[in-house]
C-alpha cells in the first residue's frame, strides 16, 4: 500500500507528488491518458502565465531556473535581485482584457516585498511544466503509471482504494488532481456547486486570410473578446450562454462565423489545425476532503481562464496540501492540521471564482456591462487601482487567517537574505519549515532544533529584517509566526507546536 495515490498527472498532481516525495512518502500517480504529450500542451496552445506566487513556489524547491530555461526564458544566476523589485510587463496581466500599465504600479505598497529572484510572474507552457515536474518526481522516487482509468473508489478508516481495469491501487490517502471533470470528485461524492456559464470560449491554431486585420494582444470588443498572442493562435469569447461548448463539432465555418462576429472583421479561416472550446462555468466543491479522499486544482474548483488563475490556484493547493499530508502520513501532524487545508484554500478558491465572475460581467456585450467596464477602466488607470489588481493577479494579496494580528503572519514570507548570502528560499529546498532568528536567541535555537526532522534553524543578521527579530516559516513558505526585535520564546513555542507538533523525543 502506498502512502498516497494521486489521480491525475497534470501540473497540480505532479507538483503535489514532488512535495510528498520530497518528504519521504511513497507515492503513486495514476494518469488516464496513455501518453501525456499533446499539441494542446505545447506552444502556442499550451501557453500559460505563472503568477509571482507560483514562480516563488518553484523557486523555493530549486526548480525556477530550470523552468525558465525550459520555457524559453533566461535566468542569469548573477543577476541583481533588486532588478525584480519593480513588476515588469510580463508579470502584470489584465482584468477583463484591460491590460495594466506597469508604470502605474506602486511596488512600495505591496506587502512585505523584498528583492529576490521570484518577484515576477512568467510565461510558460504546460508541456514544459509537466516535463520538469515529471523528472523531479521520478528523482524523488514517485511512481507514475499512464493509461490507467479509475472507475471506482472505496475507502475505510485506514485507506482508500482506486479501482481501475480490474486492478486495485491502495493508498492511505487518495488525492484527486484529475481536472475539471474529475472522476474522483464524483466517485467520492463531493458536492460541486456554483454558477452556469455566460459564454463559450474557443482557442485554435489556424491559417487565415486577412489575418493582418486582427490585432495582437487582448482585444475586448462590443460583441465579446478575441486574443492573438502569436500569429495563427487565436482565442475568442462568444456570449451565447455556453450553448455551443462541447455540444457540437468545431467546424471551420462555425469558428469563422464566431471570429467575424467577435472581431468585427471579414477575416477568412482557410484551415483550422487544432481547436477546442471552454466556458466560464464557475463551480467549487463545498469541502476539499471527504474521509481519506482529498481534491486539488480543477478537481476542486473550475472557472473561466480569464486572468490565468486556474494553474496558479492549483499550484497553491498542492503547495499547501503537500507538507500537511506528509506530516499526517508520518504521524507527527498536530491535531487538525490536515483540516486546515480546506479552511485555508477554500476561501482562496472562492475568491478566484468571484474574480472570474466579475470579469465576465464587465465583458458582457450589453449597455449596462459596458458602462461598468468604462468605470473599471478608469479605476485601473489609477495607481491604486492598478496596484490592487496586480496584487490579486500576482498572489501578493493572499493571506491566510492564522489567528494572529501581526500583518506578516499568514502571508508568503519575503525572501530574507542573511549577511552570509544565504536566502530563505535556499533553506526551503528540502521541504522543511524554517526558523529564521535574526537576533540569534539561544532559546529559539534550542526549540527549533528539537524538531530537526520538520524544521531548519538559521541565525544571523539579515540585509533587511523588516524590523523583526525572528520569523517561523511553514514548509509552504507561509509565515506562521513573527517576533519583534526581542522574540517571545513562549509565543514561538506555541506557534511551533501548532504547526509542527512538539519537540522530538
Amino acid at each position: 500500500m502506498y502512502d498516497v495515490v494521486i489521480v491525475g498527472a497534470g501540473p497540480v498532481g505532479l507538483f503535489l507528488a514532488c512535495e510528498l516525495g520530497l518528504a519521504g512518502c511513497s507515492v503513486l500517480v495514476l494518469e488516464r491518458e496513455p501518453d501525456s504529450r499533446s499539441p494542446f500542451k505545447g506552444r502556442p496552445l499550451g501557453m500559460r502565465g505563472l503568477s509571482a506566487a507560483s514562480a516563488e513556489s518553484f523557486h523555493r524547491r530549486g526548480m525556477l531556473h530550470q523552468l525558465r530555461t525550459a520555457s524559453g526564458g533566461t535566468d542569469e544566476p548573477g543577476a541583481d535581485p533588486a532588478a525584480h523589485l519593480q513588476p515588469s510587463l510580463r508579470g502584470v496581466g489584465h482584468f477583463a482584457g484591460m491590460r495594466l500599465d506597469p508604470a502605474q504600479l506602486d511596488a512600495a505598497a505591496l506587502p512585505y516585498r523584498l528583492p529576490g529572484q521570484a518577484m515576477d510572474g512568467m510565461p510558460t507552457y504546460l508541456e514544459a511544466v509537466e516535463t520538469l515536474l515529471s523528472e523531479q518526481a521520478s528523482r524523488l522516487g514517485v511512481e507514475i503509471r499512464c493509461g490507467v482509468t479509475v472507475s471506482a473508489l472505496t475507502q475505510n478508516e485506514e485507506s482508500a482504494i482506486a479501482h481501475a481495469g480490474g486492478h486495485e491501487y491502495a493508498g492511505r490517502w487518495v488525492v484527486g488532481c484529475d481536472g475539471g471533470r474529475s472522476t474522483v470528485r464524483g466517485l467520492a461524492g463531493f458536492a460541486f456547486v456554483g454558477t452556469e456559464p455566460q459564454f463559450t470560449g474557443y482557442t485554435m491554431q489556424a491559417t487565415a486570410t486577412g489575418a493582418e486585420k486582427l490585432r495582437f494582444g487582448i482585444n475586448p470588443t462590443p460583441t465579446g473578446m478575441y486574443l492573438q498572442i502569436v500569429e495563427g493562435h487565436i482565442a475568442m469569447v462568444d456570449f451565447d450562454g455556453g450553448a455551443f461548448d462541447r455540444s457540437q463539432q468545431l467546424t471551420r465555418d462555425h469558428l469563422q462565423a464566431v471570429l467575424r462576429r467577435v472581431s468585427g472583421t471579414d477575416v477568412t479561416l482557410s484551415e483550422v489545425h487544432l481547436a477546442s472550446s471552454f466556458t466560464d462555468r464557475a463551480m467549487q466543491t463545498t469541502t476539499y476532503r471527504r474521509g481519506r479522499v482529498l481534491l486539488a486544482g480543477d478537481a476542486a474548483h473550475i472557472h473561466s481562464p480569464l486572468g490565468g488563475q486556474g494553474l496558479n490556484t492549483g499550484i497553491g493547493d498542492a503547495m499547501n496540501l503537500g507538507w500537511k499530508l506528509a506530516a499526517t502520513v508520518h504521524g507527527h501532524a498536530p491535531d487538525g492540521l490536515l483540516d486546515t487545508y480546506t479552511r485555508e484554500r477554500h476561501p482562496i478558491g472562492a475568491k478566484v471564482l468571484d474574480w472570474s465572475r466579475a470579469q465576465v460581467t464587465v465583458m458582457r456585450p450589453d449597455p449596462h456591462s459596458q458602462a461598468i467596464q468604462g468605470v473599471v477602466r478608469d479605476l485601473i488607470g489609477t495607481r491604486d487601482g492598478s496596484t490592487y489588481v496586480f496584487e490579486r493577479l500576482s498572489g501578493a494579496s493572499i493571506r491566510y487567517d492564522l489567528g494572529s494580528e501581526h500583518p506578516l503572519v499568514g502571508r508568503s514570507a519575503p525572501d530574507f537574505c542573511l549577511e552570509d548570502g544565504t536566502r530563505l528560499s535556499d533553506l526551503m529546498r528540502d521541504g522543511r519549515g524554517v526558523a529564521l532568528d535574526f537576533s540569534a536567541d539561544r532559546c529559539l535555537r534550542d526549540s527549533a532544533k528539537g524538531r530537526d526532522s520538520r524544521m531548519r534553524y538559521a541565525a544571523g543578521p539579515a540585509e533587511d529584517d523588516l524590523g523583526l527579530g525572528a520569523v517561523l516559516v511553514r514548509p509552504d513558505g507561509v509565515v506562521a509566526w513573527a517576533g519583534e526585535r526581542t522574540p517571545d520564546r513562549e509565543a514561538f513555542e506555541q506557534a511551533a507546536d501548532q504547526w509542527f507538533g512538539g519537540p522530538e523525543s
